[in-house]
């Protein structure tokens, strides 16, 4: 079994399980602090497997379907980029940065950078390279101000 996978990806399984994974903690502590025999360890790898067992999804299938999920969060912000860059502002930073709003969205980066960081109804959804769509929200930005 491969456990090398980002932080996200652990902290949806975690998020999406958490009860579950208390109520086992909880039962091995009990077993831990009761039991004094071989017995104990048998119980705390059946809890352990039943827990697997139970979630029904594999760190893989959480891994998917955070991308996909994130897929359609980055298709909806471009979206909405191509909608609201005739209401998009341009403003300069005082570190020399620059941030470009709208409704739903919002750019930081610096001139001439290859990445911006997108803000998508106020959550940051990550650095994107700057690429066409990018390039004209920015431009009609600069525009509009």
């Amino acid at each position: 079994m491969d456990f090398v996978y980002d932080t996200e990806t652990w902290k949806t399984f975690f998020e999406d399980n958490w009860l579950i994974l208390a109520l086992a903690l909880v039962a091995l502590f009990v077993i831990i602090g009761i039991v004094r025999t071989v017995v104990k360890w048998a119980l705390v790898a059946i809890i352990v497997i039943g827990v697997i067992a139970y979630s029904g999804y594999s760190l893989e299938d959480v891994k998917s379907i955070g991308g996909k999920v994130a897929d359609s969060v980055k298709q909806e912000a471009i979206s909405a980029m191509a909608g609201e860059a005739s209401e998009a502002t341009y403003t300069k930073n005082g570190d020399g940065s620059f941030t470009v709003k709208t409704d739903n969205l919002e750019l930081t980066g610096k001139p001439n950078a290859d990445e911006v960081e997108v803000k998508f109804r106020g959550t940051k959804i990550g650095s994107w390279k700057i690429d066409d769509t990018i390039r004209t929200l920015i431009d009609t930005a600069k525009s509009n101000s």
